[in-house]
């Protein structure tokens, strides 16, 4: 009867169908008949009757066992259906661009989200074609073929898996690829890797585990490591990327933040696999792979403080403009800082394996960085680095101040780089939390005294030209030590002015303050040294000769000042 059903079964073409109807439930009937009576005439005493009837049974329930395979294998062979697949959410497209360079700011590329919203269809089977797939498990696994229906899910899920992977832009990528691109390309390849695994984490594991949960669901076991099986394979492929993507020893300064989008990006996963896997080598190998790019990662941010050690240039900024190594730095500290959680958990990493040498030096580096910015000592280890490199930045555009001859313009320099070093920190509260109070009230009393020393320096001699001492003789005023006054007053003013106007405040506020500041001292003594003194010239052609400026002209000349040349004008309000 079962050999019948099982004839009757294979001769329809009903295996070909992926939908069961009265004749699968025959065959199912047939196939539990069949493993009974083998099981049962397995407890006999063979001969040769028994025998024949043994390996009649057998035969019979292997052909039925094949026909199973098969109508398993079809099932989940997603490239078999006619089904209509459509995919709508693709790798998300960021724009290619440079962080920053050391003369323009420009914002950072944004970083690539996964949006949980997009409709996900896969895997692309309906109820009732996973209730056909558990009915035919289920009749494999009660006769004994638990292995091959083991070996066509596994085979089937992974191709699937592939496939999906494809449809969601991602390939993959091995050492020699990497060695052949350029940035920007590379570029891309992360930003889908990152696209792909976040994919995984929020949607592909926990669809996969329901899957097997769903095709299994008598034998949870199973369930489980035909899960684990498959999200193994498939974090491990996962992560050949970052593995490949460390080996590479170029790393320049820009490659710190898609470094630091990998190591999150691994951070998550490792979260993900403690919840979805209890596979404690695979997460192990994951958090080892995350470590490989935050050490990677920490790498590159040192290279920071190397990048301003080797800026030995030795000529002046024209203008005495922001220093195009402020610009560097700060804009790069800025953008690190939007990483701030993530830099501090690389660097405890980091020096928490170490060797005890290494630690006592940065030891006595933090102990040293502390207190110069009057941090507490529980500051992390990121925190010390980040002060360590505003050190650095300090002691160098201080040594960069003194190849200008004139010390006017050297405190300009320092004012301008002073300014936007701390208009940075303000505009950053990670930067500001870190640098602390006491740091950016020092680096305010700097600007204070810079500010002092260039109007002692610039406007000292003109001042002394507007004294009311020293001009008479005898009692009466001398007319030629006034005009003498008056001359050098218009000489000194206006070579000033000349050469200043050329200068370059880009800061307004910093610009305002000077002319403010510059205005305050020289426009009242202008003008008490002119009223009291003018009427002493005997007519007004002759005073015309010598005062060449009104009060209110003063005031107006001021106001040309550090404004810089059109050219130099239009670069920096771009740059700003």
């Amino acid at each position: 009867m079962a050999e019948s059903r099982i004839a009757t079964y294979e001769q329809s073409e009903a295996s070909a169908k992926l939908g069961f109807n009265e004749k699968h439930t025959s065959f199912f009937e047939a196939i539990s008949c069949l493993s009974k009576i083998v099981n049962t005439l397995d407890e006999f005493q063979f001969d040769s009757a028994t025998t024949s009837c043994f390996n009649r049974a057998e035969s019979v329930h292997h052909r039925a066992m094949l026909l199973s395979e098969y109508q398993f294998l079809a099932l989940l062979d997603i490239s078999k259906r006619n089904c209509n697949v459509t995919i709508d959410s693709k790798t998300p497209k960021t724009p290619k661009q440079s962080f920053f360079n050391s003369n323009q700011e420009t914002d950072r590329c944004v970083k690539p989200e996964y949006d949980s919203r997009t409709e996900i269809v896969f895997p692309y089977f309906p109820p009732q074609s996973v209730a056909n797939m558990n009915r035919v498990a289920l009749a494999m696994i009660s006769a004994g073929y638990e292995e091959e229906c083991f070996i066509v899910y596994s085979g089937l899920r992974l191709k699937a898996l592939d496939f999906e992977f494809s449809n969601q832009g991602y390939e993959n990528v091995n050492m020699e690829d990497f060695q052949s691109m350029d940035w920007e390309s590379m570029e891309g390849e992360i930003d889908n890797w990152i696209h792909i695994v976040k994919y995984c984490t929020t949607n592909l594991f926990s669809v996969e585990r329901k899957l097997c949960n769903s095709v299994f669901p008598e034998h949870s076991l199973i369930a489980q490591k035909l899960f684990c099986d498959l999200a193994t394979s498939l974090t491990i492929r996962l992560l050949n990327f970052p593995n490949a993507f460390v080996l590479i020893k170029q790393y320049s300064a820009e490659k710190l933040f898609k470094f630091l989008d990998i190591y999150e990006t691994l951070r998550d996963l490792t979260s993900s696999l403690g919840t979805e896997l209890p596979a404690l080598d695979l997460i192990s190998e994951t958090s080892e792979t995350q470590r490989r790019v935050g050490e990677a990662a920490v790498t590159i941010f040192c290279q920071l403080e190397n990048s301003i050690k080797s800026d030995n240039g030795r000529i002046p900024v024209a203008s005495g403009a922001v220093h195009p190594l402020t610009r560097y730095t700060m804009n790069y500290l800025k953008y690190a800082c939007e990483y701030k959680d993530t830099l501090q958990l690389v660097f405890q990493q980091h020096y928490e394996t170490e060797g005890s040498t290494r630690r006592k030096v940065q030891k006595q580096e933090s102990k040293n960085a502390i207190e110069d910015n009057g941090r507490s000592p529980k500051t992390s280890h990121f925190s010390v680095k980040l002060m360590m490199v505003m050190d650095l930045l300090d002691a160098k555009i201080e040594m960069k101040s003194k190849f200008y001859r004139d010390p006017a313009l050297r405190y300009i320099f320092l004012m301008n780089n002073g300014r936007y070093i701390l208009q940075k920190i303000k505009g950053s509260t990670d930067i500001d939390e870190i640098m602390g109070p006491s740091w950016s009230g020092k680096r305010t009393s700097d600007l204070r005294q810079y500010h002092k020393n260039y109007q002692r320096e610039t406007w000292r001699k003109v001042l002394q030209c507007l004294n009311h001492e020293g001009l008479q003789i005898n009692g009466k005023v001398s007319k030629a030590i006034l005009k003498g006054r008056f001359k050098n007053f218009n000489t000194l003013f206006d070579e000033i002015r000349k050469t200043q106007s050329i200068w370059m405040v880009s800061d307004e506020q910093l610009k305002s303050e000077l002319r403010v500041s510059i205005s305050a001292v020289v426009i009242p003594a202008y003008r008490s040294f002119l009223g009291r003194f003018k009427s002493h010239f005997d007519s007004d052609k002759k005073a015309e000769k010598y005062i060449k400026h009104q009060p209110e002209d003063i005031e107006g000349l001021i106001d040309t000042l550090f404004e810089g040349n059109m050219t130099s004008m239009g670069r920096r309000r771009h740059n700003n």
